[in-house]
């Protein structure tokens, strides 16, 4: 047994080395939510409970992960995204609040339509697709990724928020090749939305330690000399797939929205659009599929 006092002494000395003091705290309080089911302006008060042995273990199998700059979020399992709870783990990315935006964009684009069809394009937990789901109940949502652990989750998670989105294993780079194109036809979709890898070999150095060691590198990654490999793969499917005059929805790198903008435009899309995101970084990009008026000068 420990007070709670003592344990969060020992909690915050054991960290010190490794994480500045206000994240130190921010862990301790997610922790004893998690753990003890104590949220963070109840600590104060209950500073000298005693602490059972096998949840002092936990807090120290806690800090052994943290110590080894493991993610919060996969040491307690869980997430929230977009006012939702998302179960997350090494298979899948930690949603991010830039992703929420991408959310937004997708639903102000589409208020004045509810029966619609959307497909969200590399699912990872589902946190798109199911947020959506779950704000436009009367559209029917599909979800794919090329991980089949990471689509475990992601029928977890639409269990877990009460949504029906179909989910199926895709590889979107070698999608003609999928049988998962039967079930469609042309002109399926009025939303085609996707946050895709985009991190460049290149940007590795400046990302964190418990992002680089334990998120999923198949969700992360490009190679420099293609970065737009999986935009270019996507774009391409929705010519095809997306209605006339539906919506293609992107989350972006940050370096390459000129490239995404030009893409998106040689294409064939209208209106496309580059929008920052809460940090003021170019983070979105939105296009139109164009209705075709064809001419058939042969009958001229």
């Amino acid at each position: 047994m420990m007070l709670l006092k003592t344990l969060r002494e020992h909690f915050y000395t054991s960290l010190e080395q490794d994480y500045p003091e206000t994240e130190i705290q921010a862990f301790f309080n997610i922790l004893a939510d998690c753990f003890l089911k104590l949220k963070g302006f109840e600590i104060p008060l209950h500073l000298y409970a005693s602490i059972s042995g096998k949840k002092i273990e936990k807090f120290d199998q806690a800090i052994k992960r943290l110590k080894k700059q493991e993610p919060i979020q996969y040491i307690i399992g869980t997430t929230e995204f977009y006012g939702l709870p998302f179960k997350v783990n090494e298979h899948t990315l930690i949603p991010r609040p830039e992703t929420e935006e991408l959310v937004n964009l997708v639903l102000d684009a589409t208020t004045e339509k509810d029966v619609i069809s959307i497909l969200d394009i590399g699912t990872g937990t589902g946190c798109i697709a199911i947020s959506l789901a779950k704000n436009k109940p009367d559209a029917s949502v599909y979800a794919i990724d090329v991980s089949k652990k990471a689509l475990a989750v992601a029928k977890i998670n639409a269990k877990l928020n009460e949504v029906n989105t179909k989910f199926m294993e895709v590889d979107i780079l070698n999608w003609e090749e999928s049988s998962f194109m039967l079930d469609f036809e042309p002109k399926t979709f009025d939303v085609i939305v996707s946050n895709p890898p985009y991190v460049r070999e290149l940007e590795k150095a400046h990302m964190s330690a418990n992002v680089l060691k334990h998120e999923p590198a198949l969700a992360l990654y490009v190679e420099d000399t293609d970065p737009l490999i999986f935009y270019s793969a996507i774009t391409n499917f929705a010519t095809i797939y997306l209605k006339e005059n539906g919506c293609l929805f992107f989350e972006i790198n940050q370096y390459l929205g000129a490239e995404m903008v030009q893409l998106l435009e040689k294409s064939g899309f209208a209106s496309v659009t580059l929008q920052k995101d809460i940090f003021g970084n170019d983070r979105m990009v939105s296009g139109v599929k164009k209705s075709l008026v064809i001419n058939d000068r042969q009958d001229q």
